[in-house]
């Protein structure tokens, strides 16, 4: 049997960090806003002729091997990768992965990754879990890969695509899909890799420690993150998209106030660049501090805001809209 999985990954309009337990309890109200896009990670699992493991990254060429799934290396460069395939006891399996998202983007390639692989996987063991459970597996191995607490959102772009909310609360989390014109939101992006890799985890842990130690300035500034959330997300349902872009460019404000390097002087100058192409607003995807921009445009500006943007430097992506969220099929000799 061969087992293929895919999931695509995301882009945050608003709200991002808000998604770390416990920080969204401290703002009542909090949401995150995103948008699933169709950079997908992709898995697949087949067995191997020896019985033995082999965990394959095409995109870092990274081969992980070991006689048993208990022998497998949880510290090297494929550690999340060998914690999922040590949660399944995954014996005798040949796990490739592949991903259309850069390295570091921002647009969590590694959650969409998680998705898929435990997905992949969970079809390959016959395991029965709900969508839920699904999620939270993959979101409880990706912590315990990094060693510290992951956000909710971005699991549930990978799960279930589309245009969402990701509505944060005491009684948990739930995704709430917004109905917006989808293609018309689809013609105003432009995404673009800036070349600088980044990592999230350091520089959101560090936010989450701030706000818990009781840094007043970090609350007020993710109060305002908040309340932007909430008007982003109106102004999609409305498909107000002169709205959109203000409320966009607002969020970009603040939250470069979170924390030193949420920009970059590369990342300024896409940002200047792409504006005097006539982008309507842009925002670092992720944490910030390299990674993807996403700008919003008007349409007949593509043209001259995608070369300003390859004139400095930028890799353009794809960025079609995903509705389809997680895909599994399986075949059998």
């Amino acid at each position: 049997m061969q087992v293929r999985s895919s999931a695509p990954t995301r882009l945050d309009l608003g709200g991002g960090t808000l998604d770390i337990w416990p920080l969204y309890l401290f703002h009542p109200g909090a949401q995150t806003v995103n948008v699933a896009i169709s950079l997908r990670a992709a898995c697949t699992v087949s067995a191997t002729a020896d019985g033995t493991i082999r965990v394959h990254s095409e995109d870092t060429g990274h081969i992980l091997t070991a006689d048993t799934w208990a022998d497998l290396d949880t510290d090297g460069e494929n550690r999340l990768l060998a914690h999922i395939v040590r949660f399944f006891e995954a014996d005798g399996t040949q796990i490739t992965t592949r991903a259309a998202s850069p390295l570091g983007a921002g647009i969590a390639g590694s959650s969409a990754l998680t998705i898929a692989v435990c997905a992949a996987l969970s079809r390959w063991r016959g395991a029965d879990y709900s969508s839920e459970q699904l999620l939270t597996l993959a979101m409880n191995l990706e912590a315990r890969t990094l060693g510290i607490p992951t956000g909710v959102q971005d699991y549930r772009p990978a799960l279930y695509g589309g245009v969402s909310a990701v509505e944060l609360g005491p009684l948990g989390v739930s995704r709430v899909p917004i109905d917006t014109e989808t293609a018309e939101l689809e013609r105003r992006l432009v995404l673009v890799y800036s070349g600088d890799s980044r990592s999230s985890g350091l520089n959101n842990w560090d936010i989450t420690q701030r706000h818990i130690a009781g840094d007043a300035a970090l609350a007020a500034a993710f109060g305002r993150i908040r309340s932007i959330s909430a008007d982003i997300r109106d102004a999609l349902t409305r498909a107000d998209w002169t709205a959109l872009a203000t409320h966009v460019n607002h969020e970009w404000e603040v939250r470069q106030t979170l924390a030193p390097g949420v920009s970059t002087p590369t990342i300024d100058a896409l940002m200047s660049r792409a504006r005097g192409a006539g982008a309507q607003a842009g925002k670092v995807c992720g944490a910030g501090g390299g990674g993807c921009i996403f700008f919003l445009i008007d349409p007949a500006r593509r043209a001259q805001v995608c070369q300003a943007l390859t004139d400095g430097g930028a890799q353009l992506l794809d960025c079609h809209i995903d509705t389809d969220g997680l895909m599994v099929e399986s075949d059998h000799p």
